[in-house]
């Protein structure tokens, strides 16, 4: 990497969520020995400009604010890519944080394994309610039951996912502009056809908070599964299997009941995470339906 301007870029989408992006930048301003980062906050098409308190963050590391009409998380991603100075592109969302040594164990990933391109963080619930014990337990479990031996993950959340800016092209455009949810799940499909899973960074920490009521995540989780089903068609048409089977999934529900119990986490975190997918699972399947009645409708 180079050894002057910022080693890292981290790229956050924002959408009316600036009071998460506050305690965002806060995490980054803690950094405990990472290199040169910049941070840049691309504005979908916010109801209302960045605070000042926001802007001041600028302070503590350079800071960009890029503004763009509401087009999409996708499109939000490529835009920060498209001015980003770091070799190093980090991706991660409004409402999570960075342990204090995620971006120094990133760094040491990057250096000892020159072989790999993408880079999984690790990621974390956050415990202090229910439903972020639900979180903790949820991603425990995929991050377990989706790493492969050889320490690369089949498995992508751009909550906190690096990848060198090389390997992304001259036209910036890693996520399909198409894709309105799970734009990451989709770039996992094309990542599978090119043999190139993100590698693991355990000690790479991120923390997801969720902070909004049940009833709000219950209508966060309606529209977000709606949305994925376009995403889900184009990951079909790419012949591309992403998702566990029926058994695998039953094993790994199986594995989070033991898990509630055994991390101090609580059974009802169990039932909130088998809430939300039954609820999910449902959308998908009205999405479905509707989708295959207007297809024979034509």
């Amino acid at each position: 990497m180079s050894t002057s301007g910022p080693h890292f870029s981290i790229l956050v989408p924002a959408y009316n969520d600036w009071e998460s992006i506050e305690r965002c930048l806060r995490a980054l301003s803690e950094q405990i020995n990472a290199p040169p980062f910049e941070a840049i906050i691309v504005d979908d098409g916010s109801d209302y400009d960045a605070p000042q308190s926001i802007r001041t963050w600028s302070d503590h590391f350079p800071l960009a604010i890029l503004h763009q009409p509401h087009a999409g998380i996708s499109e939000a991603r490529n835009r920060g890519i498209q001015v980003a100075k770091g070799p190093i592109l980090v991706f991660t969302d409004a409402d999570c944080q960075m342990q204090a040594n995620c971006l120094s164990a990133l760094a040491g990933a990057v250096f000892r394994f020159p072989q790999h391109s993408c880079f999984q963080l690790h990621l974390a619930g956050e415990r202090s309610n229910v439903l972020g014990r639900a979180e903790e337990l949820r991603l425990k479990s995929i991050q377990q039951h989706t790493l492969q031996p050889d320490g690369r993950i089949r498995y992508l959340n751009t909550a906190g996912f690096a990848v060198r800016k090389t390997f992304v092209g001259p036209d910036a455009q890693l996520f399909n502009p198409l894709a309105l949810r799970a734009e990451d799940t989709l770039l996992l499909a094309d990542l599978i056809r090119r043999s190139e899973l993100p590698f693991f960074v355990p000690d790479a920490i991120v923390q997801h908070r969720i902070k909004i009521p049940w009833f709000q995540c219950a209508v966060k989780d309606i529209r977000s599964a709606w949305r994925e089903g376009k995403t889900y068609d184009m990951i079909a048409a790419k012949g591309v299997s992403v998702r566990m089977s029926d058994t695998a999934r039953l094993k790994l529900m199986g594995s989070m009941w033991d898990s509630a119990k055994e991390e101090s986490i609580g059974r009802m975190a169990w039932f909130v995470v088998v809430a939300r997918r039954m609820l999910h699972r449902v959308v998908r399947l009205l999405y479905k339906a509707l989708r295959g009645s207007a297809e024979i409708s034509k």
